[in-house]
């Protein structure tokens, strides 16, 4: 017996955003079929600020059960958070039927037009993109992004991917140097429009995605901007931990509660890390009664078909991508394990046999 070690260099060419998409929606169709194969992200911090997060899981369907891990140095500055290091990512995959070990992945997955933009942005991406899928509307032409950087690169390709009609796209960030790099990158690159704007407000006005992208700890926008039809995604996962080791005085925001208010659906990727990680974005609208655990659908029920995504063309929705589990983590390493082992890359170590 033994296992494939794929290291960093590796693995950087091996997937596309619509087959991390497809193999994400996999993993949170199979967690919400037998829930035990999938949990909540687990993080742990020291004293100096260094966070190492868990995310134990499987996904049937691919055959893969195992973990991952990642651990970064995690500094707070103002409004924003910033990551002054972060360790190659470690995927841990063993075989869902036997419990063999089949590789140990060391390096981020990224999507293979894009190359490395930033640390988990591919898996962030592609669980946005599970959204986008089913609560986008069909007709959708327009999106207004925050952000500018490697993150809202791969939420952007991942709304194109299910969405191709997108064909106009203002971006909003604080540094205008950012911004106006970004649409002369992006643009010819992804072969549409997009423009810098000024203000908050005004990449919201008229757009039919709102997508935010950002390192953030305050609310992005007023949800009262919002305009009939819209659907909102937000990437930002706090947890109630940085508040009480006393990195952050409140937890971390992105969207405000009007949003959650004014929203027809809304659906985070796991309820259970809502609760479990006091997760602001959610939580917070729920301990003022605006609205009920009970009102958040799952990923995984999108995936299944046990909900709409959307009940009208006029109802606002709202993705609270509020954290990655093993479901988006394995699935998205498992294909590059596949990808790889199919091109002959990475080395294999024997190993004796166990009892």
């Amino acid at each position: 017996m033994g296992f494939l070690l794929l290291k960093p260099d590796e693995i950087q060419d091996l997937v596309t955003m619509r087959e991390a998409i497809d193999a994400v929606e996999k993993g949170y169709a199979g967690a919400h079929e037998f829930p035990v194969i999938n949990a909540p992200r687990r993080r742990v911090h020291s004293p100096a600020g260094v966070r190492v997060s868990n995310f134990p899981g499987g996904v049937q369907a691919m055959g893969v059960i195992g973990a991952a891990s990642r651990a970064e140095l995690v500094q707070q500055q103002g409004t924003n958070q910033s990551y002054s290091y972060r360790e190659h990512p470690v995927h841990v995959l063993n075989d869902s039927n036997t419990g063999h070990l089949l590789a140990i992945v060391i390096g981020e997955p990224v999507e293979k037009t894009l190359g490395y933009t930033s640390l988990v942005a591919l898996r962030t991406a592609a669980t946005s993109g599970v959204g986008f899928r089913y609560m986008v509307r069909k007709d959708a032409t327009t999106c207004g992004l925050f952000g500018a950087g490697g993150q809202a690169a791969n939420q952007l390709l991942a709304l194109i991917a299910v969405r191709p009609k997108i064909k106009t796209v203002k971006v909003y960030s604080r540094n205008p140097d950012n911004r106006n790099a970004f649409a002369k990158k992006y643009g010819p690159k992804f072969g549409i429009e997009i423009t810098p704007v000024d203000s908050p407000r005004e990449v919201i006005a008229g757009v039919d995605v709102v997508a935010c992208a950002t390192n953030t700890n305050v609310e992005l926008f007023d949800g009262d901007w919002l305009e009939p039809g819209q659907h909102v995604t937000g990437i930002i996962g706090s947890n109630i931990q940085l508040v009480q080791a006393g990195f952050l005085k409140r937890p971390r925001r992105e969207i405000d509660d009007r949003t959650a208010e004014r929203a027809g659906v809304i659906v985070a990727n796991l309820r259970e890390s809502v609760v479990s990680e006091q997760q602001a974005d959610l939580c917070e609208p729920m301990q003022k009664g605006i609205i009920k655990l009970e009102d958040i659908h799952e990923l995984g029920e999108l995936a299944c078909g046990l909900i709409k995504g959307r009940n009208s063309d006029d109802e606002i929705t709202y993705h609270k991508n509020n954290n990655g589990t093993a479901a988006a983590e394995l699935a998205i390493a498992m294909v590059v394990y596949q990808k790889a082992k199919l091109a002959n890359r990475g080395t294999w170590i024997d190993l004796p046999a166990t009892d």
